[in-house]
């Protein structure tokens, strides 16, 4: 299926979860933020949450300051 990740066109494997992406991305607990069709997607919902054909992921790194 194709989706939109970063802005980017990607393909994947239908019924992909956000936590299967980031494992793939080695992303998989870093701090990051990702957003489905411009809504955050919780943390505890990424083992959940399908990514379906057409979606839009945004990931975001969390970066520290002072």
């Amino acid at each position: 299926m194709q989706v939109w990740i970063n802005g980017e066109s990607r393909l994947l494997s239908p019924e992909t979860t956000i936590r299967q992406l980031l494992v793939a991305n080695r992303l998989e607990g870093r701090r990051v933020a990702v957003e489905l069709n411009e809504e955050i997607v919780p943390r505890s919902q990424h083992e959940t949450c399908q990514i379906r054909h057409g979606d839009r992921v945004e990931i975001v790194h969390a970066i520290g300051g002072g």
